[in-house]
This record gives C-alpha cells, sequence and structure tokens, in this order.
C-alpha cells in the first residue's frame, strides 16, 4: 500500500478534514495507544502472527499483568483483537494497516534524523557546530 499526499491513493480512507470532535476523539485514542514505546513492541511481534500473554511477556521482558494491561489498551482502539482457546487468550492485529501507518512515521523519522545529522556533519565542517574551537577573546 502506497501512501501519499492525494486522497486518491486509498480510496477507503476516510479524511481527518472535516471529523465531528467526538470522531477526533476516537482519532486521538488511536494515536495513544500508538504513543507507548511498550505497545509498539507488542505490535511489531504481532507482525509475525498471533501470540499470548505469556509469549509476549517473555519477548518484552516484562511481566504477563503489564503486557496484559496494554493489550486490553490496544484492543479497546481496536489494534488488536483477542481469540480464548482454552486457559489462553491470543492476540493478533486487528487491522494490518497500523503498520503502513507505523512504517511511514518511521520513514519520516528517518529522514528528519539524516537532514539533523547531515546539516550536524555541514556545520561542524565549517567549524559552527557546537564542538567547534571558539577563538580566544582578549580581556580588556
Amino acid at each position: 500500500m502506497v501512501i501519499g499526499h492525494h486522497r486518491e491513493i486509498l480510496p477507503e480512507c476516510v479524511c481527518m478534514e472535516g471529523l465531528s470532535p467526538e470522531a477526533l476523539q476516537q482519532v486521538a485514542g488511536y494515536f495513544q495507544a500508538l504513543s507507548e514505546p511498550t505497545r509498539l513492541q507488542i505490535l511489531n511481534l504481532l507482525r509475525s502472527g498471533e501470540r499470548n500473554v505469556g509469549e509476549l511477556a517473555q519477548l518484552c521482558g516484562y511481566t504477563a499483568a503489564n503486557i496484559s494491561r496494554h493489550l486490553n489498551f490496544l484492543a479497546r482502539h481496536g489494534l488488536v483483537v483477542r481469540e480464548s482457546r482454552g486457559t489462553s487468550v491470543y492476540y493478533r492485529i486487528a487491522d494490518e494497516s497500523v503498520y503502513a501507518l507505523c512504517d511511514l512515521v518511521c520513514g519520516s523519522i528517518a529522514r528528519q534524523l539524516e537532514r539533523t545529522s547531515s546539516g550536524r556533519k555541514a556545520f561542524a565542517r565549517a567549524g559552527l557546530g557546537p564542538t567547534a574551537k571558539r577563538p580566544a577573546t582578549s580581556r580588556a
């Protein structure tokens, strides 16, 4: 899926422009669900397929209770779905388009860092960076 500046690229996409305050609240909740590193780690682990709480806890290095809390938050916002099987509950991604969104954001951040990094290098070469030696000033 390609995401661009034109609405025609994603015909199933509902644009944020003109949404009601209630709808914007739901959009904000969705982004809030993506705003926590542990939840992003969980989503990354679910890319390869469904997992139960114990597996996710072990892979993340957190307690099952902590992971369960994050999974409940993700489920409330429609990012994951759960399925009970015997005594275990398995989680999987509800809508794979979340990965397109995350990949878009990651690409944007990588480009920003690259610009910042090359900008810093350009300043350092010109002697204008934060580590450049300052000329001595005479005190009268």
